[in-house]
């Protein structure tokens, strides 16, 4: 008998389709969130998260995309990396806008691309203890997280973090104006 695997508990849906996409080898077949009597169950590829219903309200009452508090699901490096790939989407849709001005479905997804990426930055911000001004390297529990760390570690100071999320969002901004 295969011992039984701890479900995951994630913040959000967003946070628990993030983990999914990040981490299961088979993350094109996710399922639609089954509703329990607490909470969501995402699942894909096998792989579980579930998602209470008092902390994904409570996200939304705060305004935080990704959850309230530090994920436990996802670290620092990876929430870097989210937010770069969510930014390198919305660039290049940002480029087939300006080509195709007008097309509604496509400037929800530069908006939401856009924003996206800054809030995955300012999940990565959250794990710098008060007074401190780097993420420390114990934060860091994957793989992909210290490879990204290796190779970056001055992305994970509290300055560049804060400017890369001022970077996404004056991209969103400008896109707006230009566009809105």
């Amino acid at each position: 008998m295969e011992p039984e695997v701890p479900v995951k508990h994630a913040r959000t849906v967003a946070e628990a389709r993030l983990y999914l996409a990040l981490t299961v080898d088979d993350a094109g077949q996710e399922e639609p969130p089954v509703e329990g009597p607490e909470g969501w169950t995402v699942r894909s590829g096998g792989v579980e998260v579930f998602v209470p219903y008092a902390s994904e309200a409570e996200a939304r009452h705060e305004g935080e995309r990704f959850g309230v508090g530090r994920s436990e699901l996802l670290d620092p490096g990876q929430w870097r990396l989210a937010g770069a790939g969510y930014a390198r989407r919305a660039l290049a849709d940002d480029f087939e806008y300006t080509e195709e001005p007008g097309d509604e479905n496509l400037f929800r997804r530069v908006v939401s691309g856009w924003e996206t990426a800054r809030d995955a930055v300012g999940e990565a911000l959250k794990f710098i203890p008060p007074g401190e001004d780097e993420v420390p390297a114990e934060a860091f529990w994957t793989e992909e997280g210290r490879a990204a760390r290796e190779a970056e570690p001055d992305s994970f100071r509290r300055a560049r973090l804060i400017d890369d999320m001022a970077f996404y969002q004056q991209n969103l901004d400008d896109f707006r104006r230009l566009n809105g």
